[in-house]
């Protein structure tokens, strides 16, 4: 066989493993050095004197030694901070009063509930889970169709790994070398559109139908607005401020996303102690789960840039580069065909795998085709959106059917979620038809 061959081979075994149940990095890693030590060979080498262990240990340096990624556990700290501050049950009835002249005000509610606590996090199941067990339940109790209130909380949930600051945007960042700056700028409108989008939707269904989102009895709306305000102050805007705040420093160069990141985990934990839900132990419990995820990301990169450097050594990249150049595709037919193979890399895998392993195959052929890594990166945080709401593997169903009433099916979970899954598709739509949408913001912002 030839290198570009074995190449091949080496894809092929680690998308089979994988599909096993094998751990990603750890599996990215082994296939790396097994098939390096092929490509590396020389004759009486010693073992440990093959290149590929140098590879492999200058690959763990620069990674750990990367300063981009040193926003990534600052962000999922403030994240698991803010989980932990007992806001969201605050949050989303405060914004359930304040919207209770619109139809479908508790489904609006929690998709906004949503999205910010998701924007705040970025850990979708556990804003999926912590609003499975809050909205979930008093959508049903208020006589809400159990595939519209199942598509709220689905969707919803899922924002925070697109609208900034979204941790796929960084780890994207350290992949292609686009300023994650650029990206949170570029992300903005397309996220805040597809949220829109799905507020829209809900809001039209439920003026068309008002049996599936009925409104609440009186008794349960009727608040002074005095009071409201006091309620949007109490839960909403603390909240809305700390992202603002940390959004703000960045894209108007005040600091960096790591410097924002930090002021970011400082001002959850100012927030855990007003909502007096700071403690010693969901200190310890944020900084472990922090530590963990934090972990997770380092080694998949560490894997990712192992294995991709064995493949493309041995000629798997310029393989695949000249099988795309040679279907003759202009721009939009490959930004089609790519779209469509990240579609369908997200029913077996995780938008981690997918940003680290698979779409830097796709990079190498974005000048070839006049893309912008900007655009073609917020491309792909949309369509792995998609990744969360498409059976069979749509996690964000797996975790709302594993805190939801008995009584709830997980097919009617994944029928609530297809229409939702058509805004993600029209927004992907708009976003192709209308590029300033994504260039927008970072041409205003960064000339």
């Amino acid at each position: 066989m030839s290198n570009p061959q074995i190449a091949l081979l080496m894809l092929g075994s680690f998308i089979f493993i994988i599909l096993l149940g094998f751990p990603i990095a750890f599996t990215l890693m082994a296939m790396g050095v097994m098939f390096g030590f092929y490509a590396y060979y020389v004759p009486d080498q010693a073992f440990f004197d093959s290149r590929v262990f140098y590879l492999l240990s200058q690959n763990t340096f620069s990674i750990m030694n990367n300063d981009v990624l040193t926003a990534v556990p600052l962000f999922l700290f403030m994240g698991y901070m803010i989980e932990r501050s007992n806001i969201l049950d605050r949050l989303f009835y405060s914004l359930q009063v304040a919207l209770r002249a619109i139809p479908g005000a508790m489904a609006v509610a929690a998709l906004v509930t949503c999205a910010l606590f998701a924007t705040a996090t970025g850990i979708v199941g556990a804003v999926v889970t912590l609003m499975g067990l809050l909205a979930f339940p008093a959508m049903l109790k208020a006589g809400y169709d159990q595939k519209l209130a199942s598509g709220v909380i689905c969707a919803g949930g899922t924002l925070g790994i697109l609208i900034p600051p979204s941790i796929m945007l960084i780890v994207y960042g350290a992949t292609s070398a686009v300023s994650v700056v650029k990206l949170y700028a570029a992300a903005i409108v397309p996220g805040f559109l597809l949220a829109g989008l799905y507020v829209v939707y809900v809001i039209t269904r439920a003026s068309l139908n008002p049996k599936l989102a009925p409104r609440l009895p009186k008794s349960e709306t009727d608040i002074p607005w005095a009071k409201v305000v006091v309620l949007l102050l109490q839960a909403f805007f603390p909240l809305a401020v700390l992202i603002l705040s940390v959004l703000g420093a960045i894209l108007f160069g005040l600091a960096t996303p790591s410097e924002a990141a930090a002021i970011g985990a400082l001002g959850a934990m100012v927030l855990a102690i007003a909502y007096r839900a700071f403690s010693w132990a969901r200190l310890k419990e944020a900084v472990f789960l922090t530590a963990r995820t934090s972990a997770m990301v380092c080694w998949l990169f560490v894997g990712s840039w192992t294995f991709s450097s064995i493949f493309s050594y041995l000629g798997g990249e310029g393989l695949i580069k000249e099988f795309v150049l040679s279907l003759e595709l202009n721009t939009i037919t490959f930004l089609l065909l790519s779209q469509a193979i990240i579609f369908l890399l997200g029913w077996p895998l995780e938008w981690s795998e997918i940003i680290i392993i698979f779409v830097p195959i796709f990079l190498p052929l974005l000048p070839h085709f006049n893309v912008d890594p900007l655009f073609f990166g917020v491309l792909v945080a949309i369509n792995l959106q998609t990744s969360f709401l498409t059976p069979p593997m749509a996690m964000s169903a797996y975790y709302l059917k594993g805190i939801a009433p008995k009584f709830v099916q997980l097919w009617t979970i994944f029928k609530g979620c297809f229409p939702f899954l058509a805004m993600v598709f029209v927004t992907m739509f708009l976003i192709y038809v209308f590029p300033q949408l994504v260039f927008g913001l970072p041409r205003f912002f960064y000339g």
